[in-house]
């Protein structure tokens, strides 16, 4: 299937490329199978607007009732930075600083989003999208269970990439420590799905942090043996 072809299967991919070039490539310009096409660079995140820190935090909650109503482009932009995305360039250790901490700012946690459309991998520096499959992938979120997860327009999958930990430019014992790496990667978690639920009061979406399909996502993103598939989490419109 060529680019234009599926583009024409796939609404939100329809949106963005009318959104202009910062958001997709030129049809003509990446003809070729669906692996082949280009990253999706986002819309440049807002950093302003919504609520105040302390009227978001006020309006902390769980909703798991959320609409299938798809996520405007800028909003998902927003969504993905403000989760985990990049806020300076001069961070801790000589790499650039993200929105949540890790540990020795060893950014492990890899961030999914599975879409009615495709699942991709978010990488924050060029604030783009990589495709990982196409075709919604929303099912094995979930372990055999119905409702948002299956119909909401984004799922954000948390996943601990362990070879990062080796890679970290400060070298403390604990990354080398496998249980005290479970203790990292978890906290990671918790700290941008923190960032998630804040950015989702403000802004009046709906967030459900949970468990997940492990297995199922493992296998169906493609994931390598040192990729441990954590939480999930719904993003979209109170239904």
């Amino acid at each position: 299937m060529n680019r234009r072809a599926f583009l024409k299967t796939v609404p939100a991919f329809a949106v963005w490329a009318a959104a202009g070039p910062s958001f997709a490539q030129d049809d003509a310009a990446a003809p070729g199978p669906i692996q082949d096409l280009q990253p999706i660079t986002l819309l440049k995140p807002q950093s302003d607007g919504g609520k105040s820190v302390l009227a978001a935090l006020k309006e902390r909650r769980t909703i798991r009732n959320i609409s299938d109503k798809p996520l405007p482009p800028q909003v998902l932009s927003d969504l993905l930075w403000a989760a985990w995305g990049v806020n300076r360039d001069n961070g801790p250790f000589g790499q650039v600083g993200r929105t949540a901490a890790s540990a020795s700012n060893s950014q492990e946690i890899d961030l999914y989003v599975v879409m009615p459309e495709a699942s991709y991998l978010y990488e924050a520096a060029p604030h783009r999208l990589i495709l990982v499959v196409a075709g919604d992938q929303r099912a094995t979120v979930g372990r055999g269970q119905r409702g948002a997860m299956t119909t909401a327009p984004a799922n954000l999958i948390f996943v601990a990439d362990i070879a990062k930990y080796a890679k970290a430019r400060l070298q403390e014992p604990g990354l080398k420590d496998p249980e005290i790496q479970k203790s990292y990667y978890n906290v990671a978690v918790g700290l941008i799905a923190g960032n998630v639920f804040l950015f989702a009061a403000s802004q009046g979406l709906a967030a459900w942090f949970h468990n997940c399909n492990k297995p199922a996502l493992t296998t169906a993103l493609k994931l390598r043996p040192d990729q441990r598939v954590l939480y999930a989490q719904t993003v979209g419109y109170p239904a």
